[in-house]
This record gives C-alpha cells, structure tokens and sequence, in this order.
C-alpha cells in the first residue's frame, strides 16, 4: 500500500480502517493502471491526471466518490454536489459489495468527465468518455 495512503487509514478508527483498507485494495485490484495519492487530504486515482475515484472519513462514514458517478445510472450511487459525482456511504465493512464495487470501478474508468481541465475550462465540464 502507498505509504500515505497507508498512513490516512491508519489513522482512522478500526471500524473505519477495515473499510478504508478494503476500498484501498478493490480499487488498486481494480484500476490497477491508475496513479494514487493523497489529493485534498483523502485517498484519490488518477487516470492521466483525472480524478476517477476515492474515499474520505466524513462524521459518521467513510464516502466512497466518483467523480463521474452520475453517469453511471447505478441506483446504489447517491448525487454528490453540483457537478457529474456520485458517492456511497459505508459505516460497516460489511456493506462493501466486491461485486458493486468492480462494477462501479469498471465504469469509472469507461464513463469520464474531464476534471483535470475544469479550472481551465473556467467550471465547464466536458465528456472524455
């Protein structure tokens, strides 16, 4: 594991920590082309410079996020803020589904919104994928 990204999960809670750590490993078995990192003080991958997926330890959660989300039509994925994200909330290990996950990871690498260029585009987003 990435030594940061290590380092974030370990300082969550135990509960908190086996759902990072399991978000962490489907994610990296999943997406194994993508660069990982910390990125705003949460865990976050890349696919060329664009944020694809990560996690953070919100009161009473850890939020899995995808940047494209919206455009996955997955019922299991909430709308998160203004632009194309989607999110779920876990607060047991047991609520992570392998099989959800793969499909959302499988779609967050096909379905992209150019993130990486927002700020240039002056919050204009544009379909990569």
């Amino acid at each position: 594991m990435e030594k940061t990204i290590q380092e974030y999960n370990n300082t969550q809670t135990e509960t908190d920590k086996a759902i990072c750590n399991k978000l962490f490993e489907e994610i990296n078995k999943n997406l194994p082309e993508a660069e990982s990192k910390i990125w705003h003080a949460h865990p976050v991958w890349f696919l060329d410079g664009n944020p694809i997926a990560g996690y953070s330890k919100l009161k009473n959660c850890i939020r899995l996020l995808f940047w494209s989300g919206q455009s996955f039509d997955e019922p299991g994925l909430q709308k998160e803020g203004s632009f194309k994200a989607a999110e779920k909330r876990y607060t047991s290990i047991e609520e992570v589904n392998s099989d959800d996950l793969k499909r959302w990871l499988d779609k967050a690498r096909d379905i992209q919104w150019d993130y990486k260029n927002l700020i240039k585009r002056k919050g204009v987003l544009e379909r990569l994928k």
